[in-house]
């Protein structure tokens, strides 16, 4: 059923409260929310798996707290998904301690298991931020062989030099697709079975 098709998958990293409107807040990130919601809806429609990838940060977590402040702690308003883009019913939620999505997490299995066991091969990032967990999980995604596309209307970092400096390494180092939302949710609805 899937063989010829791409198989895709959206990865949401960090929309979480802290990062949009608390403690490590990204004022920059307002503006990519509807964005994201847009194609968000488009990939429930396509049934096409969501992954919101988010911090789930421990006191002892020391490498990232010291360097950032707290942020992002388990059990805490400021760790939770912003209501903007809430998950829904078939979403997943990946709780990560480090910049990747991949590192030590389930994310891998979860992607292997989707359409129906042959699993994903193609994941869209969206979220942030762009030059730090944006560009860890794009990492460990080229080193898994997935191919990569950047939602370049749907992620964001703390300033307009982190964000590009962030989108030209992963396009360049890891041969990222970059491309805009409504693009994106033509490919997706070309990808007809």
């Amino acid at each position: 059923m899937w063989t010829n098709l791409a198989r895709y998958a959206i990865l949401v990293l960090d929309m979480l409260n802290d990062f949009i409107k608390g403690s490590l807040k990204c004022e920059r990130a307002l503006e990519i929310v509807p964005n994201i919601s847009t194609l968000l809806n488009a990939a429930r429609n396509k049934q096409i798996p969501i992954f919101y990838c988010v911090d789930e940060h421990l006191p002892t977590d020391s490498y990232e707290l010291e360097l950032w402040g707290p942020h992002a702690m388990k059990g805490t308003t400021g760790q939770q998904i912003i209501d903007e883009l809430k998950p829904q019913r078939y979403d997943t939620v990946i709780t990560k301690r480090t910049y990747s999505a991949f590192d030590r997490t389930n994310l891998d299995g979860s992607l292997t298991r989707v359409y129906e066991g042959k699993g994903v091969d193609t994941i869209i990032i969206t979220g942030v931020h762009t030059h730090i967990c944006g560009k860890h999980t794009s990492y460990d995604a080229f080193t898994r062989g997935l191919k990569i596309i950047i939602a370049e209307d749907g992620v964001q970092a703390f300033s307009e030099e982190d964000q590009l400096s962030g989108l030209e390494y992963i396009r360049k180092i890891y041969g990222a697709d970059i491309k805009k939302i409504d693009k994106i949710i033509e490919l997706l609805n070309s990808n007809k079975q």
